[in-house]
């Protein structure tokens, strides 16, 4: 049988691919943004599913970094909202990052139970491809959504490594697959610039985020998974075998 990848979004589609598929989880605005971002400068990071999960995985490290939102608000007692541009200026990296968002990281913790999970984004889409091609025949790559949308930002992202797993040989494995691989085929990095979660960013001030997301495309060659509760990154060199 051939191999297949499958497009899919919202956290509870995870469950639909806890047997047999690797699943990569993306939300690039915000978290699976920030999380690669931090990781790739040295952060170790924590995502964690809501509020209430904080405190008892805060009281476990050592002097960790709050990072994230709810509902597009920062809050009590956080450092930082889940910026990606804010954690690359940041020089703590001593510090564990525990990072929470309204929908990424309920994606990243509803794959718990999967037999392989991979966290990607905009700026490490081809090595994710290179690294899942060879190493497992289903895969499904699950946009986080955001209000009951699967956001433009999220779909290009997710059709790119759909589309490059296709290239290698993989089957759609739903039309719906197909039809967003199309879509955003040879679109360019600004493509989803309607999304709704663009609108946010620019309502509230925080266009840098979108900014680095337009000026850091594919220049993350290394691939990010779970291990227990924290990203970690797989070194350059297996991402090519």
């Amino acid at each position: 049988m051939p191999p297949t990848v499958v497009i899919d979004c919202f956290p509870e589609s995870a469950k639909k691919y806890r047997f047999g598929y690797a699943v990569v989880a993306v939300d690039v605005i915000r978290a699976t943004t920030t999380a690669v971002t931090a990781v790739s400068l040295g952060w170790r990071c924590f995502p964690t599913p809501s509020l209430e999960a904080v405190g008892p995985l805060a009281a476990r490290l050592d002097n960790p970094l709050l990072a994230g939102e709810m509902g597009g608000n920062m809050p009590y007692g956080f450092d930082m909202t889940n910026s990606p541009a804010e954690m690359a200026l940041r020089t703590d990296f001593q510090r564990p990052m525990i990072l929470l968002s309204t929908s990424g990281t309920s994606l990243i913790h509803a794959t718990r139970g999967c037999e392989a999970r991979y966290v990607a984004c905009l700026r490490n889409y081809s090595a994710q491809v290179r690294y899942l091609v060879g190493r497992h025949t289903e895969v499904a790559v699950i946009g986080a959504g955001g209000r009951g949308e699967f956001r433009e930002e999220d779909q290009m992202c997710c059709a790119w490594i759909a589309e490059g797993l296709i290239k290698a040989g993989y089957l759609p494995g739903n039309r719906n697959t197909e039809e967003l691989v199309q879509r955003w085929s040879g679109a360019p990095a600004d493509g989803f610039l309607g999304s709704k979660s663009v609108e946010y960013l620019r309502r509230s001030d925080q266009l840098r985020d979108l900014e680095y997301v337009l000026s850091h495309i594919d220049d993350i060659p290394a691939v990010f998974t779970l291990k227990d509760q924290e990203i970690v990154m797989i070194p350059v060199a297996q991402c090519h075998r």
